[in-house]
């Protein structure tokens, strides 16, 4: 129950972090007539600060271990999905056709539901091998 537990919450940060960062994308490509790879690029970076702190304080429960090597840890998880997202977000809008924000959308819940959650919990935010359980931790 508390992997499912654990599974839902992330799905929850994924989405505020997600509309965080569509908020910012839309806001720049539309807004300030950004090139949508440059919006999403910012997007990316705006919802992955949201991701970070929620995910090390409420989901995984990590706040009272090492900051620096968590967010160490994090950079090369946002890394590899910025990099995928940007590759799909260009994939479906510019070999697919479909609007930017349709293909930031089937990138972005594709990525939280696999690559992003499964990397934060077992990579990220993990407890050390010889660390005790934090209470509520999944």
């Amino acid at each position: 129950m508390i992997r499912i537990l654990s599974y839902i919450k992330a799905q929850a940060v994924f989405t505020v972090a997600s509309f965080t960062d569509y908020a910012a994308t839309f806001f720049l490509v539309e807004g300030w007539h950004a090139p949508y790879l440059a919006g999403n690029l910012a997007g990316n970076i705006f919802g992955a600060l949201t991701q970070f702190m929620l995910c090390r304080h409420w989901v995984f429960r990590a706040g009272g271990k090492d900051a620096p090597a968590q967010l160490s840890r994090f950079i090369l998880v946002y890394v590899g999905d910025l990099a995928l997202s940007a590759a799909g977000v260009w994939l479906f809008t510019h070999w697919i056709g479909l609007y930017y924000i349709a293909s930031k959308l089937i990138t972005s819940v594709t990525l939280g539901m696999t690559y992003n959650y499964l990397l934060q919990k077992r990579f990220v935010f993990h407890a050390a091998p010889n660390a005790a359980p934090t209470p509520g931790a999944a």
